[in-house]
């Protein structure tokens, strides 16, 4: 009699944690802002506006991408912005709008591939580096491309409220998103290059595959004091933003 085995060789994992390097998405649009005129008198360069040639990526970020309020946006440390769609989805689901994107700041939009879930808070780290261009051993080809690595979260501030608000009578969306946790993320540029919209995108590293953005939100809302253990991984991770690490060492339960 025969036994039919499974062949465990043509399961699809649908998760970022396989081999790498992996091509996880298509970079669909890279946007840039100019420092204009915003509420309260104030400057600002939240609305991004796509950008069809390719555009150079230094330390500091896109080249042609600005910020009005240096103190609290930009830096090597909040270089580079991405915001998944579905953001703008819950958005407008949750308060009944029709928010475009781009109006919130991010840099870069892209579009999942082969069966493999969305970049969104759920399934990228802390720590993951990802190449924006193809892969060519220790280059990249033609220079066209970036490596990004992701530092920490995107805080949401009044200026979210503010440009929403410009609009409709919403109150404190940016209180809504920092408790949904889906303000996307900052990265560091590990590897200077160009970059411009239809890039392949690749994870090539993930040195911390518990450190979700999803669960950095979850401790760092909640009310409870955590276990050492829980906590002290996340301490050590050399690359996140220290006043991340701060909001998480007062999580700890003490005794």
């Amino acid at each position: 009699m025969h036994t039919k085995s499974a062949d465990t060789s043509v399961q699809i994992q649908t998760d970022f944690n396989q081999t790498l390097p992996l091509h996880i998405a298509n970079l669909t649009c890279v946007r840039a802002g100019k420092a204009m005129p915003f509420t309260r008198e104030q400057m600002s360069a939240i609305d991004k506006m796509p950008i069809k040639a390719p555009v150079a990526v230094n330390f500091m970020g896109l080249t042609t991408d600005e910020q009005a309020d240096r103190k609290h946006h930009g830096g090597p440390l909040k270089a580079v912005h991405q915001l998944p769609i579905a953001t703008y989805e819950q958005i407008n689901a949750e308060f009944g709008l029709k928010v475009r994107i781009g109006t919130l700041g991010e840099n870069l939009t892209t579009e999942a591939v082969n069966g493999l879930p969305e970049m969104d808070e759920t399934t990228v780290c802390i720590g993951d580096v990802y190449q924006y261009g193809q892969l060519r051993e220790d280059k990249i080809s033609g220079e066209d491309g970036v490596q990004l690595r992701i530092v920490q979260p995107r805080r949401p501030c009044y200026k979210i409220n503010d440009q929403i608000g410009q609009f409709t009578k919403v109150p404190n969306i940016a209180a809504w998103v920092s408790k949904q946790g889906i303000a996307g993320w900052y990265f560091q540029v590990v590897r200077d290059g160009l970059i411009h919209a239809d890039l392949p995108v690749y994870l090539v590293k993930r040195p911390y595959p518990f450190a979700t953005l999803k669960t950095l939100w979850q401790l760092a809302n909640s009310k409870e004091k955590f276990d050492a253990d829980v906590i002290e991984p996340w301490l050590a991770i050399e690359c996140l933003e220290d006043s991340w690490k701060k909001v998480l060492a007062k999580k700890t339960r003490q005794g």
